[in-house]
């Protein structure tokens, strides 16, 4: 009889110390879960900020700007602009064979 209680007894404190150690296993991995979602929410905000960011640089009159003032190009006189006109067919890649 001894020996069942005391085999009991072991069983008891091995699984309590098995449930200490999941729980504690639990705990840092909640913590690592937290630390993952504020990453990700930090992530988020660059993001969006680096969305707005391009769409401010890529703005027409900025690009237009840049290329007139730093690469000194310019808008040519209707005069100067050629329209070439390519048949629907061609364009369309048929009748190229």
């Amino acid at each position: 009889m001894t020996l069942w209680v005391f085999a009991l007894a072991v069983a008891v404190i091995v699984s309590a110390l098995l449930v200490a150690e999941s729980k504690h296993n639990t705990r840092v991995l909640f913590q690592e879960i937290e630390q993952l979602r504020d990453e990700r929410d930090a992530l988020n905000v660059e993001w969006s900020r680096l969305r707005l960011e391009q769409g401010a640089l890529a703005t027409h009159s900025r690009v237009e700007a840049i290329a007139r003032d730093e690469l000194g190009l310019i808008r040519p006189d209707a005069s100067e602009i050629v329209l070439i006109r390519l048949d629907q067919n061609v364009s369309a890649g048929v009748g190229n064979e």
